[in-house]
């Protein structure tokens, strides 16, 4: 519960900080240009508002609407989210969006998903700024990776060092690698001294889409970070610190570790029925760059009492990037520039059946952030969700901020206005075709709590 609860302030703090920003763009530009603004919602407010607030002398009313799913800025002279039609009606005023010049109602639409876009460029520069970056080279993690089974099934194995995909260098184990990876023909990788070649099928990534498990994961060494009291482990005399390279003669990373104490476990009646004790282990380690072999019995829960340290910034060697203050804005626009070109390429894979599964709602965004507060992931999330947003609002589709600059440009080339009547249809269409991603995007998050 507590888990919940820290995500979902995440959340509705990240989203809250988003639509305020979004539709201060829109509002910013319709004042710049001395359009009315009537209403600024932060959240929707069918029936009531949790919360209205109104200057005196100005004609905006400010509010918080009680359903978290976004938020508006109600123009005057424009169908919008309220459908005030009407509005519409009524004889032009020089105030009303519809009054202006096509050039100045294209910046107040596009001016929603520019903040946006903006706030992810800042954000990811005062993360560089204020933490740094830093990663694991894939090529220096000498124990290579651990690898799915749809990645074994082509050809990866378990402790192959990535080398390079197509001929490009692979240098860091990100989105950005993965999708190298997977649009390559040939990755090649270092498998104990020789390079192998692994070749990449076309329908790699709707394979991958269908995995519970992520493409690879860092191999590293079970070092013992705690040992429980009077257990097994401490009474065969293993200490914190310790690393465990083998188990019953097998090498062994941590996964391994973890795979063969869980298949000793499974195959316990194969073992007696052989008169082997399923219990009974060999544990090789080095202590202090010391190699020792101990024999223990795990309990009946196949436990031996120790926990593993999992910083692998500490078991991994890393590269670590620091910015000065104006360094950190070009590093950030880069940075910013290269999640929405990954997130546009991603994009393809949404119109395959896979692609259309894995599309999540309020409980997928919610899932992404820490189980515990992080203020370093909280904004590194908050700005990736801001590039998601401007992206996804500026698509051409009625009733999202793309369908009105596609409508603008009509009216630009044309020399003509789409009709009131056709822009209220239009404006019909595209809430519907929203509503219905959005039922499908949160279905399929209940098909995946529950199956």
């Amino acid at each position: 519960m507590e888990t919940f609860l820290i995500r979902a302030l995440q959340l509705i703090m990240s989203l809250s900080l988003l639509v305020i920003i979004h539709e201060g763009g829109h509002f910013l530009f319709a004042r710049l240009f001395k359009v009315r603004v009537e209403k600024f919602s932060l959240f929707f407010d069918p029936w009531f508002s949790l919360f209205k607030y109104k200057p005196k002398n100005s004609d905006t009313e400010y509010s918080i609407g009680w359903l978290p799913l976004g938020g508006y800025v109600k123009i005057s002279g424009m169908i919008d989210e309220s459908m005030d039609t009407e509005q519409m009606k009524q004889p032009e005023q020089p105030w009303e969006f519809r009054s202006k010049p096509a050039h100045q109602r294209l910046l107040i639409m596009v001016g929603g998903v520019l903040f946006n876009f903006i706030l992810a460029l800042f954000i990811y520069s005062m993360i560089l700024f204020a933490w740094g970056d830093s990663y694991i080279p894939v090529q220096k993690a000498t124990m290579g990776m651990q690898f799915n089974e749809t990645a074994k099934s082509i050809g990866f194995r378990d402790g192959d060092i990535l080398l390079s995909a197509d001929g490009e260098e692979l240098v860091r184990y990100d989105g950005d690698m993965l999708r190298k990876v997977v649009d390559a023909r040939e990755v090649t990788v270092l498998r104990g001294n020789e390079k192998v070649s692994v070749y990449i099928p076309e329908e790699m990534m709707q394979k991958l889409m269908t995995d519970s498990v992520k493409f690879a994961y860092y191999r590293f060494p079970f070092v013992i970070d705690s040992i429980v009291a009077a257990s097994p482990a401490q009474l065969a005399g293993l200490q914190k610190g310790d690393s465990i390279v083998a188990l019953n003669g097998s090498p062994v990373a941590y996964y391994d570790f973890m795979n063969q104490m869980d298949s000793l476990r499974k195959n316990k009646a194969s073992l007696q029925a052989d008169s082997l004790d399923p219990h009974q282990l060999t544990i090789a380690y080095y202590r202090a760059g010391v190699a020792d072999t101990i024999s223990l019995k795990a309990d009946a829960s196949y436990k031996i009492g120790v926990t593993a340290q999992s910083d692998l910034a500490k078991l991994l060697p890393s590269v670590e990037v620091k910015y000065g203050f104006f360094e950190s804005f070009p590093a950030g626009v880069a940075l910013g520039v290269k999640t929405l070109k990954g997130y546009v390429g991603d994009m393809k894979y949404l119109f395959s059946k896979e692609g259309a599964k894995q599309l999540g709602g309020f409980g997928t965004i919610g899932s992404i952030f820490p189980a515990t507060w992080d203020w370093h992931q909280f904004w590194y999330m908050t700005a990736f969700l801001s590039i998601i947003l401007a992206f996804m609002n500026i698509l051409p589709i009625p009733a999202l901020d793309g369908g009105h600059v596609l409508f603008l440009l009509y009216e630009i080339i044309a020399r003509r206005k789409p009709s009131d009547k056709f822009m209220e249809y239009a404006q019909m269409v595209g809430m519907v075709l929203l509503f219905g991603l959005l039922i499908w995007a949160n279905f399929n998050d209940i098909l995946r709590f529950f199956f």
